[in-house]
Parts: C-alpha cells; sequence; structure tokens
C-alpha cells in the first residue's frame, strides 16, 4: 500500500507516474478497505435476517398460540373454581346443613316433651332452636347461591324458575335453549340472573323484572330488565363489578344501561362452549 515510500533502483516505479499519484491510489485503497468492511457486517447481517425470516418462528403464527395456550388454561383455571364451588355445596349440603338440621329436631323435641323446665332453660332452649332454625335458612341460601344441584340436573330453565318463584316481586320468565351450554357458562348464566335480580330488590324500587334466555348458535344472550329508578353503576361497589369479572372469566361481554329514573337493562353474552 505504502509502495512508493519504499526505495527503487533507477527512480520511481513505472505505473506509477509519481508520488502523488501513488498517494491517491494509497488512499482510495484504504476508502476501499472500509467500505469493504461495512459491506460485510452489512452482508452478515441481512444473512441473519433471512435466515431467522425462513427458518426461525412466525411471530404471527407464535402469538396465535400463545393465545390458545392462555386460553385453554384459563378455561381448566374456570372449570376448576366451578368444580370447586360444587365440592363445596356438597360438604355443606351433606355436613353442616345436615348436622343443623338434626340439631334444631332435637331442640324441638326437648321443647315438647320436657315440660318440667325452669322457664330460664326453656328460653334458652326456645332461643338455641330459633337460632338453629336460622342458620339453617342462611345456609340453605348459601348454597343455593354457591351452586344449585338442580342447575346441574335440570339445567337453566328449573334452575331459573325458581330464581323466579323466590323472588319478592314479579319476574317474567322467557328461556329458549335448545341445546344445553357448557356448566361452566351455565353456571356464569345463572348466577348473573340470580345477582341481578338481588339487586333489583334492593336498590331498583321495581314492581317487576323480566328475564330472557336465549341462545342462538354458539352465542348464549341473558337479558335482566326492570322498571326501576335506574342508576346502577359498577363503580359504585355493588355487585355488577363481580358480574363483569365472572363474565370476562369465560370471555363474555356484558352491556349495561341504566339511566336515572330506568329502566335498567342489563344484557350478557356469553360462548356456549369453551
Amino acid at each position: 500500500m505504502f509502495i512508493w515510500t519504499a526505495p527503487v533502483p533507477g527512480g520511481r516505479l513505472k505505473f506509477l507516474p509519481d508520488a502523488t499519484a501513488a498517494g491517491y491510489l494509497t488512499a482510495g485503497g484504504m476508502a476501499l478497505l472500509a467500505l469493504a468492511c461495512w459491506l460485510t457486517g452489512a452482508l452478515v447481517r441481512a444473512d441473519v435476517r433471512s435466515a431467522t425470516a425462513l427458518l426461525g418462528p412466525d411471530p404471527a403464527k407464535a402469538l396465535e398460540r400463545r393465545v390458545e395456550d392462555l386460553t385453554e388454561r384459563r378455561a381448566g383455571t374456570v372449570d376448576a373454581a366451578d368444580a370447586e364451588r360444587r365440592r363445596i355445596e356438597r360438604d355443606l349440603h351433606d355436613g353442616a346443613q345436615q348436622r343443623l338440621v338434626s340439631m334444631a329436631v332435637n331442640l324441638g323435641l326437648a321443647k315438647a316433651t320436657l315440660g318440667d323446665l325452669p322457664e330460664e332453660a326453656r328460653k334458652v332452649i326456645d332461643e338455641a332452636h330459633r337460632e338453629a332454625k336460622e342458620a339453617i335458612e342462611e345456609l340453605n341460601n348459601l348454597v343455593r347461591g354457591l351452586h344449585p344441584a338442580v342447575l346441574d340436573d335440570r339445567g337453566l330453565d328449573a334452575a331459573l324458575s325458581g330464581i323466579a318463584a323466590r323472588a319478592p316481586l314479579p319476574v317474567r320468565l322467557h328461556i329458549d335453549i335448545p341445546e344445553r351450554p357448557a356448566p361452566t357458562v351455565e353456571a356464569v348464566a345463572y348466577f348473573v340472573v340470580s345477582e341481578s335480580l338481588a339487586n333489583t330488590t334492593k336498590h331498583a324500587q321495581a314492581t317487576g323484572a323480566d328475564v330472557t334466555v336465549v341462545r342462538t348458535g354458539d352465542i348464549l344472550r341473558v337479558v335482566i330488565a326492570d322498571d326501576g329508578v335506574g342508576g346502577a353503576d359498577p363503580a359504585q361497589g355493588s355487585g355488577l363489578t363481580g358480574l363483569v369479572g365472572r363474565v370476562g372469566s369465560v370471555d363474555g361481554t356484558f352491556d349495561l344501561s341504566s339511566p336515572r329514573g330506568g329502566p335498567t337493562v342489563i344484557t350478557v353474552e356469553l360462548p356456549c362452549v369453551l
């Protein structure tokens, strides 16, 4: 490269006219060397990108597989939670509830047969008998709230009919479910109706409510409407917040319309197959 500085017998090289030309050639060679280094790096980077694109995983497909995996895991978690609720319901029904019933029966027999008891003792038995019956009623409500057995045995139609019959206000039902959805979806729909009617009874000052449950294709549509005062807002800490989370756990949609003065309409759409 620096050949122009080397001693040459007889004067300068024949192919170099003079030292200035040699300097230009040297500078050009250094520039070409730097360019060659940059081109080599660019070529390597392009080769890596090409290899990744041709041989590596497709980001879109990888994301799709990730979403499918998370969906399956979420469905498994929801199913496990629902199964756990059913287990708790069975344990309460077959264990604590039966013990309370037995205790209430024994206290009732004691009241009827032990007539020579002091008045103080009779009052204690009366109070214990009353509290036992109240505890049984509260436990019955808790068991129904966890997971009613009729929902498993006979489906949403029968379970919602029971809710309507127990409601303190008139509830008109319209149910059209040609094919039962997944058990977890049934449970979500049941709790949506149950909690919505409970909120209506407590807060809406309504004189009646309408519940419509219709399956169209793979979508279960649940609509609860009342003629109350309206103004329902999940941000106020009502049970609606829990309903939004429960509906979202199965990829459902929750819509609330409740202007001041009413009416309040809750519309929920749930996928029938998880």
